[in-house]
């Protein structure tokens, strides 16, 4: 076996200095909010990257009980930052070079020989579309993480690449990371997500948790507290046809008396009523 590796870049119109210091100072801003973008995304505010060698890459906890994702072993500001992950066999790469429109950021990550990814080559997925996604609003907006509404639409397709690119190209909606184009493969358990608004739209494939092809959409609703949630569906009498399930988010799902599938999932530290969170 050998080492593998993927990557991917994206061009932004700063300076390298710009770019590299956006990509580190402001990942709070720019790693977007969404159900499945963090590993705990019912406590998770946002990402942080402490500067310099030895610096922690973390996830940012409201309990203040912070995930260390990685640790940073090459840090050189304007052209090139390494970090290797704590939580699998990843290593991560960004440079930053100079371009005619102003920089490319390009990520690479490498998975060691026999090694395992649990998720940390997910930067060379998001990097392209969130960075951008950021840099065109970064000088009109607060420097704050975005802030999600508490209703998301999922809906199911049998091709969801091409009902993702219907939705983009056709609907206008915006996407929140990366669309398969025609010829890309998409598994059944893929999970595309795009934005109307502060609302999230998740395209999924034909079947899933409680949900079978011919379902159009189901909502999902983010409550305060999913625990007391399922303990009143079920004390009124209600359909549970998933039991509280984890993935990133935490969530069941309840059918209505036509038989709609309702989604309800833990709110995140933004989403909660009242809320203010800051980024730590």
């Amino acid at each position: 076996m050998t080492e593998r590796s993927v990557s991917s870049s994206v061009e932004v119109s700063v300076d390298r200095d710009t770019a590299f210091a956006v990509f580190t100072d402001e990942l709070g801003c720019w790693w977007r909010q969404g159900p499945i973008n963090f590993f705990d995304s019912t406590r998770a505010v946002g990402r942080r990257l402490e500067p310099g060698v030895g610096g922690r890459l973390l996830e940012v906890y409201d309990d203040g009980e912070d995930l260390e994702l990685a640790r940073i072993t090459a840090w050189e500001p304007g052209a090139r930052l390494v970090w290797a992950s704590q939580l699998d066999d990843v290593e991560t790469e960004v440079t930053f070079r100079p371009s005619p429109g102003g920089t490319t950021v390009e990520v690479t990550a490498t998975i060691a020989d026999g090694g395992v990814d649990r998720g940390g080559t997910a930067w060379v997925r998001v990097t392209p579309a969130w960075l951008a996604h950021w840099m065109s609003r970064r000088d009109v907006v607060a420097h704050v993480p975005e802030r999600l509404a508490r209703l998301a639409v999922a809906v199911r397709y049998r091709d969801p690449g091409a009902g993702a690119r219907w939705l983009r190209d056709v609907a206008g909606l915006e996407p929140a990371g990366a669309i398969p184009e025609p010829g890309d493969e998409v598994g059944h358990e893929t999970w595309i997500e795009l934005r109307c608004g502060d609302a999230a739209v998740i395209v999924l494939g034909a079947e899933g948790r409680g949900v079978a092809a011919g379902d159009a959409a189901t909502p999902w609703c983010f409550v305060d507290d999913l625990d007391a949630h399922h303990a009143r569906v079920v004390a009124a009498g209600g359909r549970v046809v998933v039991e509280p399930w984890r993935h990133g988010t935490y969530a069941y799902a309840v059918a209505d008396p036509e038989g709609t599938v309702w989604t309800f999932a833990q709110a995140t530290p933004a989403q909660r009523r009242g809320a203010t969170v800051p980024s730590r």
